[in-house]
């Protein structure tokens, strides 16, 4: 009997089950993880653009502290760029400001405890 284990796992050959591991994969089904939508229409969404570009702000100053909230999550975390659509230059900047208003007191280095 211990012959044929160690015969069955020297052999080299790994049983993952029954999955096939050559050729690629099926279709994929449509509409996602969630199953097809209801109705046929497709979700759109809009291209975000950089606030800083349309309102042609050129410097973004750090004692605005209205503009440099709107860019800070109720946590107190700096909102990724993914989520506001801000340019990477002004991003960089925007997280340069935010940074030095958080030294200086003007705004939360951590957001409110509940």
């Amino acid at each position: 009997m211990a012959e044929e284990t160690r015969t069955s796992s020297a052999g080299g050959e790994r049983s993952g089950g029954d999955r096939e591991r050559s050729g690629p994969r099926g279709p994929r089904p449509a509409g996602g993880p969630g199953g097809p939508r209801e109705g046929g229409r497709k979700f759109f969404r809009r291209k975000k653009v950089c606030k800083f570009c349309v309102e042609k702000i050129e410097a973004v100053n750090y004692k605005d502290v209205r503009l440099l909230a709107q860019f800070i999550a109720e946590s107190g975390k700096i909102t990724p760029r993914r989520l506001t659509g801000v340019c990477t230059p002004h991003q960089r900047r925007l997280s340069r400001a935010i940074k030095q208003a958080r030294n200086i007191a003007l705004l939360p280095f951590a957001g409110r405890v509940q």
